[in-house]
């Protein structure tokens, strides 16, 4: 059986770090992005009824999961978060690992967008490239997003390994704690690096 991967680069951080930024730049640089929160999204869409078995008919509108009102439920509540996950997870997977098999074909690398990579520890992917942006800045940036309170955006950013220890086993860094001009320089030297380790011209 051939293993999925072979050609995939995983791109993970922190919440609030600026992985959808840095994903949207690199399909300009040609790279081809593998979105785990979309098919996420849409696996989670495709489970509403059992969402509402599990959570409750509130948590699902017109055949959608209210994903604020769950979100709430779950960042609050450790057991239901890990139920959520069983019930999702294997599905997502299954989904990536089968895009990750035709991308492979064309043997060139591409982006896998998976915001809980160490965390789930789910994905045998050689490459990794971490989003990086301080603590501080992810909290920041987490209360303007999300129009959270200080705590509450506290809390979410707890619940995930801390952003300094992804950066230290992290094969490419890519900081985001600067504008705009300084992120483009950061991802131009990850492309220039890809180039070269894949002879990519």
């Amino acid at each position: 059986m051939v293993k999925p991967f072979r050609y995939a680069i995983a791109l993970t951080g922190g919440i609030a770090t600026g992985k959808s930024t840095v994903c949207n730049i690199l399909k300009l640089y040609g790279f081809t992005i593998i979105d785990a929160d979309q098919i996420a999204h849409e696996v989670l869409d495709s489970e509403a009824d059992a969402v509402a078995r599990l959570f409750g008919q509130q948590y699902v509108k017109d055949g959608k999961v209210q994903r604020k009102e769950l979100g709430k439920l779950i960042f609050g509540d450790s057991a239901k978060r890990k139920q959520l996950e069983h019930l999702l997870h294997p599905k997502i997977k299954q989904r990536i690992e089968e895009l990750a098999k035709r991308q492979d074909r064309y043997k060139v690398p591409y982006i896998i967008d998976i915001p809980l990579l160490y965390e789930t520890r789910n994905y045998d992917i050689d490459k990794v490239v971490v989003v990086y942006a301080p603590k501080e800045l992810q909290i920041e940036r987490l209360c303007k997003r999300e129009r959270l309170s200080l705590e509450e955006a506290k809390k979410r950013v707890a619940l995930q390994i801390d952003i300094e220890k992804k950066r230290q086993m992290a094969d490419y860094v890519i900081d985001n704690s600067g504008d705009l001009k300084h992120l483009q320089k950061e991802i131009d030297k990850f492309v220039e690096q890809i180039k070269e380790e894949y002879a990519v011209s």
